[in-house]
């Protein structure tokens, strides 16, 4: 692994401030639960992306927006530290920044809300103010936390200089335009966000792989399904490949689609073939899941080399 090229990889999409409550169960509706312990952490999907990439050797620049709130500041040095090009991350002056309000269960499993603040105002124009260096990178990434048409925007500038893009439906809205996305060289939705984009059940393989291909007679070229402890599914006009699952055992799922996003951006901008590289991913995933929180439990390159010489 160590002998792949950096790869550049430009991330357009959010941050936010992870907001985590550790509780013994959900509470119902109308309940007060007590809950064992809370921790504050940086997010957001487009960043959890960014750092994933970045904490395995990628050269990595953000698009973004941030409030003019306590967590500003915050959320830029975080990125910086973790070898993130934050020049193209913007401050909007009366709003807040993004935060995620997470409850994580003892199994692992998790529920988060979603206030995007200063997200909501990432346009078309941060992409042309970014254009000279977003041109020179092999791999945009982008997701849904920030506006559509911005996402759109991206799609487009990648198909006009040739610069290869990746699009995480997520969270996966109805409303999207699939024909404005069609563009997109690499679609990576989970179970639900395909269930949603497809309008088709995705309860087994064979129904997961037929609502990859409905994408695929859309326009769209490659379809990747991450399929949680299932591993993930490939489905071009080439090929469809199961990339099967690491077992581990799973303390906290948070962010574990992302670290799926980046280190698959990372070693395929990097040089890798697209099998491997999602074999890497799916590794990264697994190890991910293994720690709390999202960003911090993002391995090193060195560490995950060793985490993947005992996962086999």
């Amino acid at each position: 692994m160590s002998a792949l090229k950096p790869g550049r990889i430009a991330v357009i999409g959010s941050n936010m401030v992870d907001l985590v409550t550790y509780v013994a169960r959900m509470p119902v509706r109308g309940e007060t639960v007590e809950a064992p312990s809370f921790e504050m952490g940086h997010g957001g999907k487009g960043a959890n992306q960014a750092v994933a990439a970045a904490q395995l050797g990628a050269s990595v620049m953000m698009v973004t927006k941030v409030g003019d709130d306590m967590f500003a500041d915050n959320t830029i040095r975080n990125l910086a530290g973790f070898g993130v090009d934050t020049r193209y991350v913007g401050r909007v002056a009366g709003r807040s920044s993004g935060v995620a309000p997470i409850m994580v269960e003892p199994s692992g499993e998790n529920s988060i809300l979603i206030v995007k603040g200063a997200n909501n105002d990432l346009s078309p124009a941060d992409i042309e103010a970014a254009a000279d260096d977003l041109k020179q990178c092999d791999l945009i990434l982008l997701q849904l936390e920030v506006p559509l048409e911005t996402v759109y925007a991206a799609i487009a500038f990648g198909k006009r200089h040739g610069v290869k893009t990746l699009l995480n439906p997520a969270p996966a809205v109805p409303e999207i335009n699939v024909d404005k996305i069609r563009d997109v060289t690499f679609l990576v939705p989970n179970e639900t966000e395909l269930a949603i984009l497809s309008g088709m059940p995705v309860e087994t393989e064979a129904q997961i792989e037929r609502a990859a291909r409905f994408l695929l007679a859309k326009g769209i070229s490659t379809v990747i399904v991450t399929m949680g402890a299932r591993g993930a599914m490939l489905v071009s006009p080439e090929q469809v490949r199961l990339i099967a699952p690491v077992k581990v055992k799973p303390v906290d799922t948070t962010g574990a689609g992302d670290a799926f996003v980046g280190a698959f951006a990372r070693f395929f901008a990097g040089g890798m073939e697209l099998g491997p590289a999602l074999d890497k991913a799916v590794h990264y995933a697994a190890d991910s899941i293994t720690r709390r929180g999202t960003q911090k439990a993002y391995a090193s390159l060195a560490d995950f080399e060793a985490f993947c010489r005992t996962a086999g």
